[in-house]
């Protein structure tokens, strides 16, 4: 059963429109991975998938209801997102900045009960962030911050996490730290993640699924084998990639690339260029 997709969706910024008639499944309990050029409506994607933004037409459905109808603090119990640059943390502990993750369970004067309390110290303890419970979060390393505003969205304990371009500003050894997180929620305790990446290896070392998209379409969706070939990475990014084998992990992976010169690639040479991969197809 596929519980997240999106039917001929259409998103934009007033009269200019940025995902074009869109129809794609998240699988469920997988890392899916969006891939795509600057501008190519990733991150506009994954916003309208969790309501952050409105949705022109089209529609989005999570267990069979369309999300723009969805209570706002079901719909909070149900996926949880960390976007690219989360909001300003200044003056809060970290305990205190985890306990937002709570807020959908609350009622009356907001005060945490005891089962908050303990959702706030177990998701400290999952990210390894229990030691900076009473620090600020200013005072941590990016790398810490990231693990924390994980924290706080596994305290809203949602079955979905979607995380836009979670290794930014990080260096290679907290990239791999994230990640390897992440990897671990999903195998532990099959939470589906959905995350927006630039890092082509990454997304492909780590993603069960890969969605690459150009313009506001997709042009591939499958696993990370069918996605990351040399034709689908010259359709995308307009490269032509050397792809080989992660010695580790027997996923693909990019060795090196160059950028093609104009007219080197045609249209017609797109791998996919309207999917059709909607739900009812799986």
């Amino acid at each position: 059963m596929v519980r997240l997709y999106t039917e001929h969706l259409k998103v934009g910024y007033g009269e200019r429109p940025i995902v074009k008639d869109l129809s794609v499944h998240i699988p469920d309990k997988q890392i899916t991975a969006i891939i795509g050029s600057n501008g190519c409506g990733k991150s506009t994607l994954l916003k309208a998938i969790t309501r952050i933004i409105p949705h022109q037409s089209g529609s989005v459905i999570l267990d069979g209801g369309q999300i723009a109808k969805e209570n706002t603090k079901k719909l909070a119990k149900k996926m949880a997102i960390l976007p690219q640059t989360p909001e300003s943390a200044s003056g809060l502990t970290v305990g205190e900045l985890v306990s937002y993750g709570r807020f959908p369970y609350q009622s009356g004067f907001g005060r945490l009960t005891k089962k908050d309390l303990e959702v706030i110290d177990w998701a400290l303890e999952v990210t390894g962030t229990i030691d900076f419970k009473h620090r600020p979060v200013d005072a941590l390393s990016g790398g810490q911050r990231q693990r924390v505003w994980i924290a706080m969205a596994l305290a809203q304990e949602t079955d979905m996490i979607f995380l836009d371009e979670p290794t930014t500003y990080l260096d290679m050894a907290h990239q791999l730290e994230v990640l390897e997180l992440l990897q671990k929620l999903n195998a532990d305790q099959q939470r589906t993640i959905v995350m927006v990446l630039h890092d082509l290896n990454h997304a492909a070392r780590f993603a069960d699924y890969m969605i690459a998209m150009k313009d506001g379409s997709i042009v591939k969706a499958g696993t990370c084998h069918e996605v990351m070939t040399h034709d689908v990475l010259k359709a995308v990014f307009h490269i032509d990639a050397e792809i080989g084998r992660d010695p580790r992990t027997n996923k693909p992976m990019c060795i090196t690339y160059h950028l093609l010169k104009k007219g080197e690639s045609s249209h017609e040479e797109m791998v996919d260029p309207v999917y059709t991969g909607v739900a009812a197809s799986y």
